[in-house]
């Protein structure tokens, strides 16, 4: 019995042997405080677990039916003591499991500015964050760097000790952003802009993945995060540089269609305006962008008159320039020349589109 034992615990050791806890070994203080979060956690829903398990054994045993000195009391239903520690124990555990996610949760709140580099290091006011625009794509990843001006596929890059501003969207379905050794996983939605502040202290190459099933080429939706030195990274973006190609709105539309297991490709110029563009789903030739939309929605929705009003205030008023709607409502505002853009973008209608052309053409 004693060597069945042995093996048992042999074979579990070995079952965990394969595990990767970097969850609670990670490299970025985001990352950290989140493995501190799920180790308290889990302390203390032991309190129950263990003495509950523990219980479970020994009333098994004791009250087995060949132990004839176990007490038989078949009228007994009720005891106050044990009710006081059955309610009692739970509840506050409960009840520190509670006050400890709702500060820690509110203190890890991926939109909000980091409060700190790392335990020891607080933040420099004089060092802004690196913001990284991050595009899923079916099956790969898009990273742009406005601030440097250059864009990779499948590859990302960050400073040790600085902050990283990461925003998010989706060019179709929902998908999950995560490199486990930075900080926890957010999702990327169409249409939508997410956005994890994190920061990694220890260089190395990580990796990084999609946490959401997303179709066929998921299993493969996965990048190096390399996080170096800031001669490092300069070097790096240099070598991105030194691509010579251009992301625009045409390479854009490539890497769109689907792909599996695509390979790190380097961008050493960026299209400007192209992630509003991709944020608006209007990246295409002739698309109509979300934030335009829902001008237009404002200005009278679908139908004829929708119609109508996307081609009268098509580059006009757009939700960029709400302004310009006042400006037209009140063209003595701005003059003769803002009725003049009104005219001119009125002839890229048809006549039988306009309501009350006659009224129109009138005033």
């Amino acid at each position: 019995m004693r060597y069945l034992r042995f093996l048992c615990c042999a074979l579990a050791f070995l079952t965990l042997s394969g595990c990767n806890l970097v969850l609670l070994s990670p490299s970025g203080d985001i990352a950290a405080q989140q493995g501190d979060l799920i180790v308290y956690s889990t302390v203390l829903m032991l309190i129950v677990i263990i003495p509950v398990m523990a219980l479970t054994v020994f009333f098994a045993f004791k009250y087995r039916a060949d132990n004839k000195d176990a007490r038989y009391e078949p009228d007994w239903d009720h005891s106050v003591s044990l009710e006081i520690v059955v309610w009692f124990v739970p509840l506050a555990i409960i009840i520190c499991l509670a006050g400890l996610t709702w500060v820690a949760t509110h203190r890890l709140e991926p939109y909000d500015d980091l409060r700190r580099v790392s335990e020891t290091k607080p933040i420099d006011p004089n060092v802004e964050p690196m913001e990284v625009q991050v595009v899923a794509l079916d099956w790969k990843w898009l990273f742009i760097y406005p601030e440097y001006g250059v864009a990779t596929v499948n590859e990302a890059a960050a400073i040790v000790d600085r902050p990283v501003e990461w925003k998010l969207t989706s060019s179709t379905v929902m998908n999950a952003f995560y490199i486990p050794e930075m900080a926890g996983m957010i999702y990327a939605m169409a249409g939508m802009e997410t956005e994890l502040n994190a920061v990694i202290n220890e260089p190395g190459k990580f990796e990084g993945f999609s946490a959401n099933y997303s179709g066929n080429g998921f299993s493969h939706m996965r990048f190096d995060f390399i996080a170096e030195d800031e001669a490092g990274f300069e070097a790096w973006i240099e070598e991105v540089r030194a691509s010579g190609m251009t992301l625009d709105q045409d390479s854009y539309a490539v890497l769109e269609q689907p792909s599996v297991a695509h390979e790190v490709e380097y961008f050493g110029a960026v299209e400007d305006g192209l992630w509003d563009k991709i944020l608006n789903m209007c990246a295409g030739p002739n698309a109509l962008c979300l934030n335009d939309m829902m001008m237009v929605d404002a200005l009278g929705g679908g139908g004829l008159a929708g119609l109508y009003n996307r081609e009268l205030y098509r580059g006009i008023c757009s939700a960029d320039d709400p302004e310009a709607l006042l400006a037209m409502l009140r063209p003595d505002i701005q003059g003769e020349q803002q009725r003049e853009d009104i005219l001119q973008a009125m002839t890229l209608t048809s006549g039988d589109l306009l309501p009350n052309s006659n009224t129109t053409e009138a005033n």
